[in-house]
Order: C-alpha cells, then sequence, then structure tokens
C-alpha cells in the first residue's frame, strides 16, 4: 500500500483511509461481491494475460467503501460519491465498470435505469465506447448484453435495466428515475440542469448512487465547485452525512507545484505507471517558462482548483485573506469614497463604498441587475444569480433594465449615513444618474476607464489587496467578479486596464473597486500640521 504523503503537500480533505489500511465494514459481503465482479472483466487497453482487468489497491478500496457499509436492511450507507482526481487516473474505467455493474452486475435493479451523464456528445461517446469496450471483451456480459449503439444505450433484457450515455448540452431526462448516476467532469458541464434533474429524480426512490468524477475545474461559481465544496465539509466533519463519501486527491493550495512527491499524492496511479512519469515531467518544464501551460499543467495534472479567469489580476488565495468581516457602524467616523460602475444591458450595476482607515481599506459593494433577466443571466455565465438575488447579494430591480432610481438612492443614503468624499463615476452610462447625484450636493467626479485614470487606480488597488490591507469581508460577487478579471498591460508592464475573458462575465464591481481605492489612497490621513504646535506656529505668522 503506498505511503500516504506529508501533511504539507496535500489539502486537509485528503482521502487517507485510502492508504491507511483500516478496515472497511462489509456486514453482508456486498462490497466484495462487487469486488469479485469487476474483476471479471477484460478491458481493451489491459496488457494483462487475456486481456483481463485489474482493480488496483486504490480503486479496490474506493469499490469496498462504497458497496460494503449498510444499514441491517441491506440498503448502502453511501449514495453520493465524489471522486476528484488529476487527468489520466483512470476515472472514466472505473466509472464504466460501476455502469456496469449496476446494468448486469449484482447491483442492477429490475427496470432500473443507469445514465453516464457526460459535458458533452463527444465525451458521452466516450464513455460508452468505454463501456461497451469491456463488455465486448468479457464473455458473461457480451453474453447477455443487448447494444443499441447509435442511441449510446445497451440492455440486460431479463432485468429491463438500462444503461445509457447523455450529454449535458443534450435535452435533459426529466420524468426518469435513475438508480445509478455517473456524472463526469461535472465542473466543465455548461450548464446545471441536468445534474439537477438527475438528483432530484434519484431522491424518488432508495437505495440510488451518484458518482461525480471530475478533474479540478475553475471558478467558485459553477455547479462543480458547488459540490465540491460540499464534499470538502464533509470530508473535514464540518457537515457530518455519512451518505456523502469524499475522495479529494488535491493539493494544499500552496503547495510546491514543481514537488514530485506532490506529483504522487495527487495520481493515485502513478506509482503504478499512469499518468506517465516522464511525460509530467516534460509538462513540467514547458510550465517553467510559460504561465499559460503552467495553470494547464497545475489544473488538469495535479488538480489545483483554479480562478476563473486565464490572466487573473490576482491570485484569488491572496485576495481571500481579506475575508474578514467589519461592521459598518464603525465605518461612520472614517472618511469614505464612492465609485459607480453602471452597466450596458448584459453587465451588473456595482456602487462600491471604501473607508480608509490609515493604511487599510474596508470595501462593501451593492449590485444591481434587472430581475427580468435573471435566469438568462444565470444560463449565460453559470453564475447563481437566482441565489444572489434571493439573499441580498445582488438588488433585482423589476423590469428588464437596472432601476436607477435604487442606484441613485443607494448612493443618496451612503452619503447620509457616511463621510462620502467624492462619488466617482465612469461617465460612458453616468448621465441618468452623476447630475442627479450632484443636484443632492454630493461632490462627484468623472474617471473614465481609460489607461492615464486606471494605472494609478489600479497599482492602488495591486498593492491594497497584495500587503493584506484590502478588507472585504469575502462578499461572494464581488470575489466572482474578481476571478473574471484579466489583466491588460503595456509594453513596459504596468497593468493599464482590467478586462473579462468572456462576453457574460461581469467585472464591475473589479472596476468600481479599483476607482474607489485609488481615489481614497490619494487621500492622506496624516496631516503634516499633526506634528506642529498650531498655536506657536500662527504666533509665529503673526511675529513676520
Amino acid at each position: 500500500m503506498t505511503k500516504t504523503p506529508s501533511a504539507n503537500l496535500i489539502s486537509d480533505t485528503y482521502p487517507h483511509w485510502i492508504y491507511d489500511g483500516s478496515e472497511i465494514d462489509d456486514p453482508f459481503g456486498y462490497g466484495e461481491r462487487a469486488v469479485r465482479f469487476l474483476k471479471l472483466f477484460r478491458h481493451p487497453n489491459s496488457t494483462r494475460p487475456g486481456q483481463q482487468s485489474h482493480l488496483d489497491p486504490w480503486q479496490e478500496r474506493i469499490v469496498r467503501r462504497i458497496y460494503g457499509p449498510r444499514f441491517p436492511d441491506g440498503r448502502r450507507v453511501v449514495r453520493n460519491v465524489v471522486l476528484l482526481v488529476p487527468r489520466g487516473a483512470r476515472k472514466t474505467s472505473l466509472g464504466a465498470a460501476l455502469a456496469l455493474l449496476h446494468t448486469f452486475g449484482p447491483e442492477r435493479r429490475q427496470n432500473g435505469q443507469v445514465l453516464s451523464a457526460a459535458a458533452d456528445r463527444e465525451q458521452a461517446r466516450i464513455s460508452f465506447e468505454e463501456a461497451m469496450g469491456i463488455v465486448d471483451l468479457t464473455p458473461q456480459l457480451a453474453a447477455v448484453a443487448r447494444p443499441m449503439s447509435y442511441r449510446n444505450r445497451m440492455k440486460h433484457p431479463k432485468s429491463g435495466s438500462t444503461f445509457e450515455a447523455a450529454s449535458a448540452d443534450a435535452s435533459t431526462k426529466h420524468g426518469k428515475t435513475t438508480s445509478f448516476a455517473l456524472i463526469d467532469e461535472l465542473h466543465a458541464h455548461p450548464k446545471r440542469e441536468l445534474y439537477d434533474v438527475i438528483r432530484s429524480g434519484m431522491r424518488k426512490v432508495s437505495n440510488t448512487l451518484m458518482v461525480v468524477a471530475t478533474t479540478a475545474g475553475k471558478g467558485q461559481t459553477n455547479v462543480g465547485w458547488e459540490v465540491i465544496e460540499y464534499a470538502r465539509k464533509v470530508a473535514r466533519g464540518e457537515i457530518e452525512n455519512p451518505a456523502w463519501l469524499p475522495i479529494l486527491f488535491e493539493p494544499a493550495a500552496d503547495a510546491d507545484w514543481r514537488d514530485e512527491a506532490l506529483w504522487h499524492a495527487v495520481n493515485p496511479g502513478l506509482a503504478l505507471g499512469y499518468p506517465d512519469l516522464e511525460g509530467l515531467r516534460e509538462a513540467a518544464k514547458e510550465a517553467e517558462h510559460s504561465p499559460a501551460e503552467r495553470d494547464v499543467f497545475k489544473n488538469l495534472n495535479l488538480n489545483f482548483w483554479q480562478d476563473a479567469s486565464t490572466s487573473p489580476f490576482v491570485d484569488m488565495h491572496v485576495y481571500d485573506k481579506g475575508k474578514d468581516t467589519f461592521d459598518l457602524d464603525d465605518m461612520e467616523s472614517l472618511p469614505c469614497w464612492v465609485a459607480v460602475d453602471l452597466s450596458s444591458t448584459i453587465d451588473l450595476t456595482a456602487v462600491v463604498a471604501v473607508w480608509r482607515d490609515g493604511p487599510t481599506f474596508y470595501v462593501k459593494p451593492f449590485f444591481y441587475c434587472p430581475a427580468d433577466n435573471l435566469a438568462e443571466r444565470e444560463g449565460q455565465s453559470q453564475a447563481p444569480y437566482r441565489r444572489w438575488a434571493e439573499e441580498g447579494l445582488v438588488t433585482a430591480t423589476a423590469g428588464n433594465v437596472v432601476d436607477y432610481d435604487a442606484v441613485y438612492n443607494c448612493i443618496v443614503e451612503l452619503a447620509d449615513r457616511f463621510d462620502v468624499r467624492e462619488v466617482a463615476f465612469d461617465p460612458k452610462f453616468a448621465r441618468q444618474v452623476q447630475p442627479r447625484v450632484a443636484e443632492a450636493g454630493i461632490t462627484t467626479i468623472d474617471h473614465p476607464q481609460q489607461s492615464r485614470f486606471m494605472i494609478p487606480a489600479i497599482a492602488a488597488l495591486d498593492r491594497a489587496i497584495l500587503s493584506g490591507n484590502m478588507v472585504h469581508a469575502g462578499h461572494e460577487v464581488l470575489r466572482w467578479n474578481f476571478e473574471n478579471v484579466q489583466v491588460r498591460t503595456d509594453l513596459e508592464g504596468h497593468k493599464v486596464a482590467l478586462q473579462k475573458g468572456k462576453r457574460f462575465l461581469s467585472i464591475d464591481g473589479a472596476q468600481a473597486t479599483a476607482m474607489a481605492v485609488g481615489r481614497a489612497s490619494e487621500y492622506e490621513t496624516v496631516s503634516w500640521l499633526d506634528d506642529v504646535d498650531v498655536d506657536d506656529f500662527f504666533a509665529g505668522l503673526g511675529a513676520e
């Protein structure tokens, strides 16, 4: 059994039980039964005699842990498995084997529906062909299987159990009650609907099993992140839910990606020859000199969950150090700067207030979008707009355009409560709000998002984040905005603009934060008069 890796390399959610030799409960022998059935398989890529398949020790431990523990009536304790492994770990083969176990093996049920759900049609076909390759070479399966290859489907006629490979970009399987579902590469699914439909259908009957098998993804506003984050909480013991089995081969956030010990820790098959060690070494050499290749290597080969942007403004692990909460009542005595980024039809509108206390900047964002297109925005961006609106993280105004009265009222309320020194507007869309704010007696300035204005603003924001002096209370929507930022630099390497990589991603909160922090950074909190006796100073002027 492979030695468990050192703690400085791996996440605190690492599945040590795979390597520690601990006993796995199997009161009815169903775990042993599943292992024996899977060892009957033959695989097209096997180099063993007769192309005999093989369960490697780490895979066998997983199978026993899924199928062994049972309630007294024989139902599985585990109903949801989350397997997070890098590319090349043969998760497709393991997933196909489990699907066949439920279609033709001892875990099948009468008229059971077994589903393999991939991100797209091509991957769905690969999943089906993986399973079909095993069936064709395994006599016990070939004798009873009835394939319908044109439909990515096969059937066990005697029980009526069917296996189907579907994709998230096809029509969803409403009305179906799935007994076993394999969700492949959930992080890459273009929408969450298929996952939600499968989950809701599986709750209708008992003893169902869902297996999510995926590599690490990007961003924190997709269903893949949501599922992995819940599994992490189960693994840490923050949530007690024995129906979930988290198997998360992921590194510590600050682990050195060059360390080969880390490669072995997160790739459970590496010591057994997969993926290819020399191939990883070659990829690592390329990654040394190419940030883009480095991101790919860390993401796909080492399971580092990446930021949404391919060229991020700041490392989000550094950004997250500012997630401490603060009390707005404590901000009433501090000077405040407000920046406004009003939206076009597809962006968020952002009002960001920044209070300065010496070197520290406290940030509070307010976001607005039209209520009528929440679902459309969610589908386009994969961000949970409807939940954000329900939780008050985004204000959804009535209609299909942002209600600028709500934005105006927000600014006025800030000015009434706090010491607002000025409100900065990007003048591009400001004409419907800025004049009204000025008429209310609040100082406004133009702050175009042009390089000569944004270079000092971005530099100030960069310094605040990197120095740990920006406190944002972990606001989820603001974080998503920062995560979406790509940086444009000039020939001298200056960060001259914040831009988004995809049309339907929003960075408005990050833009407004840069504007507000930039203006606040120009304010001197300590006067040269603080070190002077004022009476003596003015007496000296009179003497002259």
